[in-house]
């Protein structure tokens, strides 16, 4: 075994450089330069990076996203479908975008003339439609895990889920259950096989925008009654660990990255370990990633809920603390911005402390954010360093509350 196992250092420095050439040149190009652009790196384990590199091939140069993972205990079965190449002792599986390994339905949704074929199949305006008339933005890719693609066709926005093969038809069912509870999910129009979810647009306008209205969008009481709204088939769904359950796994991702805030993460998360310890894993129905970007408002009242992939039974206090932890870490706010969320954040937390134990809300925010500490460094953002020493003092803020 190497000493970097989990092949951190050989895909994020220089040392990665003539694997991606190698493997510009099994593709047909060459290689002319690149650049990382999103590593996840999970310690021990694996890493998985992506560079966005120059490529110049037969017919011209032109920009590329390649992707890139090794695993400490080998390949698994679906680095099959890359190209596996040997880098110092381990085995790195390669792909240049759309051609994710995990992902088989990107192939599709990267494109406008398949996805109008998807579009004419399904029916989804009523009559037929051509390449030219289909419109695709990608609004998030983590690779080998799960992309979204904007949608527009003509004056209608449709937005599409690109999922593992496991995925697919447990979130399109997930959906109905949703629907079937009248909880303001938005509508699945299409399914295929290569595990694409086709949604439509939810109305309203996204919490993340409506935050810095002049007047706070909705109610804090508002928040905690579309909760307790979730159906009770949620509760029976597969178990999703609480984020605060990673805190220390998140813990060592962030100190690996930026040694230096080591030692308030060896304060920080013991803490919320053992303030956390003992309670029960919880049995009400819970969203499991509940935060401002999940939820779309209008007129004061919640009119959609987004992202319910990860729907499943858990305490109240795993959302709540969820969306304090957001609205305490939203990046790159200006003076005015960062008073209308201060605002929101002093008038709703009294209310969540109404619903859950005061000190549980806290501690499972500070848990949340310390996983959001990891985001900087992997989507190499600039100045990332100071942005994850930010977010962790919002962490221990928190922590301070308690005492």
């Amino acid at each position: 075994m190497t000493q970097d196992q989990d092949g951190q250092e050989l895909l994020t420095t220089a040392e990665v450089g003539p694997l991606l050439s190698a493997a510009a040149e099994h593709a047909g190009g060459e290689l002319l330069d690149w650049r990382l652009d999103h590593v996840d790196h999970d310690p021990l384990r694996s890493t998985t990076a992506t560079y966005v590199a120059e490529v110049r091939w037969s017919f011209g140069q032109r920009t590329e996203l390649f992707g890139c993972s090794v695993r400490a205990q080998g390949p698994a079965a679906t680095d099959e479908r890359a190209q596996l190449f040997e880098a110092g002792g381990r085995s790195a599986a390669v792909w240049i975008y759309p051609a994710d390994p995990d992902l088989p339905g990107l192939a599709r949704a990267a494109y406008p003339e398949r996805m109008s074929e998807i579009v004419n199949e399904f029916s989804l305006l009523g009559r037929p439609v051509g390449p030219d008339e289909v419109n695709l933005t990608m609004v998030g890719y983590r690779p080998r895990r799960r992309a979204v693609v904007r949608m527009e066709v003509g004056s209608q926005v449709f937005y599409v889920k690109v999922l593992r093969a496991e995925s697919a038809a447990e979130v399109a069912a997930r959906h109905v259950m949703l629907d079937e509870a009248q909880v303001p999910a938005p509508e699945v129009v299409a399914v295929t096989d290569d595990h694409l979810l086709v949604l439509r647009e939810a109305p309203g306008r996204p919490l993340a925008q409506a935050m810095f209205d002049p007047e706070p969008p909705c109610r804090a009481e508002t928040i905690v009654a579309l909760l307790d709204s979730l159906p009770p088939a949620v509760a029976q769904l597969e178990r999703r660990a609480p984020w605060a359950d990673g805190v220390a796994h998140y813990g060592q991702i962030v100190a690996q990255a930026l040694p230096e805030e080591a030692e308030r993460l060896d304060w920080l998360v013991p803490v919320i370990e053992d303030g956390l310890q003992g309670l029960a894993l919880g049995v009400e129905p819970t969203h499991g990633d509940f935060h401002e970007s999940q939820l779309h408002v209008e007129g004061g009242r919640i009119v959609g809920m987004l992202d319910v992939d990860t729907l499943g039974p858990g305490r109240r206090a795993d959302d709540l603390g969820c969306l304090v932890a957001h609205l305490s870490t939203v990046q790159r706010m200006n003076a005015e911005q960062t008073e209308r969320v201060h605002r929101i954040i002093r008038e709703w937390v009294p209310v969540f402390d109404e619903r859950v134990d005061p000190t549980e809300l806290r501690l499972r925010a500070a848990a949340v954010i310390v996983s959001l500490a990891t985001g900087p460094h992997r989507g190499q953002e600039d100045n990332w360093q100071a942005e994850t020493s930010t977010i962790l003092d919002a962490a221990e803020a928190l922590v301070r509350q308690v005492g």
